[in-house]
């Protein structure tokens, strides 16, 4: 009840921080090219205009994520305009980097046609790949200046292999530009931001590195924001004073996601009751699991290298994530098949079918609160049509695996529970490794899943914890499976582009 309580505090202080903002914003969607992209546009506080910035997101990414550099560039009054790039956020697919940057170059030309933008009262701008297609729309169309914030490498160089660039061939850097890294982000980031700022073509140039910051937190970060508003005040000759505006909606964000973390063991044991089945005990050896892992998963990159079967959802590198959870949990679940009757079919099947029902409607509640949350405070994440039309497959294809997971992690009380998260959370560890070493070795190309892995571990945490709830007040390894197979497939449609 305590912990109930603090969470329903929590939420409700940040949605007050979250929501306090007086900027001003409107929505429209334009139609450049067809590529029908839905744009924010942040208006200055007060008086017209000085100028405008075209503030493109990075991949897996969107507009919502760019406000606070956004609101940063309103308060010095300037007309900002961010729109979702194909097959992110609001706006449908499909993507491809140069889909992205096509798209991008019509809406710029189409802005400057209606006189909206004017060419050199404006500043292209953008983050990790929306970075990239700035320095690459601003060589072909000439603006005031560009700002690229850990912008992609468009080059093989520092440890980046070709199949790894979303873009090659990058242009020179033309006019006034600034390039901005992180301290703590990899070399190869720092390098090739810093090789860009080296191959301007007139102008003046400057690469900044910002310390104690990474690739996301830069967007975040009231040095960075700073140094790009001073930078902007000279290329387009603004004057006055600026202030930076709050970080309290962000704070907010944080507070609302911590409420909703603690209010989550709770929810699922009230919804779930304490109708435990009986689980049958069993306990396998822990080197024989590790091996068959290792196996399994070293087998199903090498068939993805074959053929990547699940291309045909056309989602951006998730379809190749979904397809090794598919193949992975198969060959797990082969690995085990003595022991399936013993973990699904200890109870009668009407039992198990209640306690799947109860668990399944929990991880669309959770998964609704939680993206509701960070759609509406932090980052675009609830799910379209086209994510929706999708769902059943992926999870479909994250079931197997989950499954496999309950089998070989045994009935709760063959563990602990901090015992039985560390072992799971240690298979996943294993099983991302493969798919590491098949970028690296095999040149798979699946850049997207090193770019993720961080947010991935986020989510394995707290879906493993969750799910051991479930396998408590359910005893049902079959509802467990169901409940995290939800949380995966939302989370993934959630955060890789629609392609």
């Amino acid at each position: 009840m305590l912990r109930a309580l603090v969470g329903v505090m929590l939420c409700a202080l940040g949605f007050w921080l979250a929501l306090a903002t007086p900027y001003r914003r409107q929505v429209v969607v334009t139609d450049a090219a067809s590529c029908r992209m839905r744009v924010d546009i942040i208006e200055p506080l007060s008086g017209a205009p000085q100028g405008s910035v075209l503030l493109l997101h990075g991949i897996s990414a969107n507009k919502k994520i760019m406000s606070y550099f956004a609101q940063g560039f309103s308060e010095q009054g300037l007309r900002v305009f961010i729109p979702d790039l194909p097959g992110h956020g609001r706006t449908a697919g499909p993507f491809s980097p140069a889909r992205a940057e096509a798209c991008t170059e019509s809406f710029v030309r189409e802005l400057i046609a209606v006189h909206l933008l004017t060419p050199g009262r404006t500043i292209l701008a953008g983050h990790s790949m929306g970075g990239a297609i700035a320095i690459r729309v601003a060589s072909r169309v000439p603006v005031a200046g560009v700002l690229a914030i850990s912008p992609a490498p468009m080059r093989p160089a520092y440890g980046t292999s070709p199949e790894m660039l979303l873009f090659d061939n990058p242009p020179e850097l033309k006019g006034n530009a600034l390039v901005i890294s992180g301290s703590w982000e990899p070399k190869s980031m720092r390098g090739a931001a810093e090789d860009l700022a080296a191959s301007r073509n007139g102008g003046h140039a400057k690469h900044l590195v910002i310390p104690r910051a990474t690739h996301v937190s830069l967007l975040f970060d009231q040095e960075a924001l700073r140094a790009s508003q001073d930078w902007a005040a000279q290329a387009l000759h603004l004057e006055g004073s600026t202030r930076l505006p709050s970080r309290w909606p962000l704070l907010g964000f944080f507070a609302g996601f911590s409420g909703l973390i603690l209010l989550t063991a709770p929810f699922l044991r009230e919804l779930l009751g304490k109708n435990a089945l009986t689980e049958p005990r069993f306990n396998g050896k822990i080197a024989r699991l590790f091996l068959e892992l290792i196996a399994s998963s070293v087998a199903a990159v090498l068939l993805l290298r074959w053929h990547d079967f699940l291309r045909v959802l056309h989602v951006f590198e998730g379809d190749y994530l979904a397809g090794f959870l598919f193949l992975l949990g198969l060959l797990l679940v082969l690995w085990r098949l003595k022991d399936i009757h013993a973990v699904f079919g200890a109870n009668p099947a009407t039992a198990q079918l209640r306690q799947i029902l109860k668990a399944a409607i929990s991880a669309f509640v959770i998964l609704f609160l939680f993206s509701g949350w960070f759609d509406l405070t932090f980052s675009g994440a609830w799910l379209d049509a086209a994510r929706w039309l999708r769902f059943p497959a992926f999870f479909l294809a994250f079931l197997p695996y989950h499954a496999a997971e309950e089998i070989v992690a045994g009935p709760l009380a063959s563990r602990s529970l901090t015992k039985r998260l560390a072992l799971t959370l240690s298979l996943r560890l294993i099983a991302w490794g493969a798919l590491l070493a098949g970028i690296f070795f095999l040149h798979s190309g699946q850049i997207l899943l090193l770019l993720l892995a961080p947010y991935f571990g986020l989510f394995c945490l707290l879906q493993r914890a969750s799910m051991d709830v479930v396998r408590r007040e359910t005893g049902s390894a079959a509802a467990a499976a169901v409940f995290g197979a939800i949380l995966m497939a939302g989370f993934s449609l959630a955060i890789f582009p629609v392609a």
